[in-house]
């Protein structure tokens, strides 16, 4: 198997998933931290994408961790397999949830000015939560690129 930038097992691939899992912490505790928030379906699928997104990059991230220590090799076919079509679903949730926030952020306030009506939303912490969720995404991504052409 090739060695590629983000492989699993390497430094790379560890700097990779600690960005994702902090991107996803922050975009969590952002939205979290926003008042409101819970009332839209899109922001709360954002919320459960991004805590999908932790588990499975934290997961990886000790992975990476203990394959580092031992020198071990983590490019099995099987492995590698399991890695890429994780990560492609995370991804996906992760643009898709992305998106949707963004959509009704958005329509919040540029289209409606519903922020200026009701002063209570926290709409700017919308606005930083969805553009963390969607730097992730950029992350999870190039993870799921690299899985991908090194299984091939």
């Amino acid at each position: 198997m090739m060695k590629m930038i983000g492989s699993p097992g390497s430094m790379s691939g560890l700097i990779l998933r600690l960005g994702q899992c902090a991107t996803a912490a922050a975009s969590i505790g952002v939205m979290v931290s926003a008042l409101g928030f819970s009332n839209y379906t899109a922001f709360c699928f954002l919320v459960a994408s991004m805590g999908l997104q932790l588990i499975w990059s934290f997961g990886l991230a000790c992975l990476d961790v203990y394959a580092i220590r031992r020198k071990s090799d983590l490019q099995s076919p099987i492995l590698l397999s399991l890695f890429t079509v994780g990560d492609w679903v995370t991804a996906l949730l992760s643009l898709a949830a992305a998106c949707s926030s963004a959509g009704v952020t958005v329509l919040f306030t540029k289209d409606t000015e519903f922020c200026r009506q009701q002063p209570t939303l926290s709409c700017n912490r919308f606005q930083i939560s969805v553009g963390l969720s969607f730097l992730n995404w950029v992350l999870a991504a190039t993870s799921s690129h690299a899985m991908f052409w090194m299984l091939i």
